[in-house]
């Protein structure tokens, strides 16, 4: 029995766009969250949702269908967002004059998040902890400790999406934890 995605994917790949637009509609806002607490990036994060979503319109037929769909759909994600982490540039500091507009510092290049003083209220100074906590850890942890604890997948599942052993995923998730707990340990 084909899972409701594989068969989507059939439709979708015999030109139905109505079950493209329904795989598009189960996954757009699992695959956004993922990426955005991997980027740490509003913008960038909706890039690599629509990046997924047309390399996986455009690699239907390569689809197996014995394989679970939403680590097929994941696996692409999460490379989009591991080559957009290696592509970034050093931090530089937000203090520092910009030599290309003068009179201007890092903190006027920021763009606006669209945050209100109501929606910064409900964000607690302890998920804030944690989000700089998380956002400080070496990419190849950073990964896996946002799939098994923020996207709630199993061991197993992210060896399948990142095509590496359990117990390599195992190891990286227990590192992970330790390197928050030093991390987080004076500060909660």
């Amino acid at each position: 029995m084909k899972s409701v995605e594989a068969r989507l994917a059939h439709l979708a790949l015999k030109g139905d766009q109505g079950a493209f637009a329904e795989i598009v509609d189960m996954y757009q806002d699992k695959l956004f969250h993922m990426a955005y607490r991997m980027l740490y990036n509003r913008q960038e994060a909706e890039d690599v949702v629509q990046d997924t979503f047309m390399r996986v319109y455009r690699n239907l037929a390569r689809y197996d269908d014995t394989m679970k769909f939403s680590t097929w759909i994941y696996r692409i994600a999460t490379n989009l967002c591991i080559d957009r982490l290696r592509k970034r540039k050093p931090v530089y500091s937000l203090d520092a004059e910009s030599n290309e507009h003068e009179g201007l510092d890092g903190y006027a290049m920021i763009p606006s998040d669209d945050r209100t003083p109501e929606s910064e209220l409900l964000l607690s100074d302890t998920q804030r902890i944690i989000h700089q906590a998380i956002e400080t850890l070496p990419a190849k942890y950073k990964l896996v400790m946002v799939l098994r604890y923020l996207q709630e997948m199993s061991l197993q599942e992210i060896g399948e999406v990142l095509d590496m052993p359990v117990t390599t995923i195992k190891t990286r998730v227990h590192r992970g934890r330790e390197f928050l707990r030093k991390k987080l340990e004076h500060k909660l």
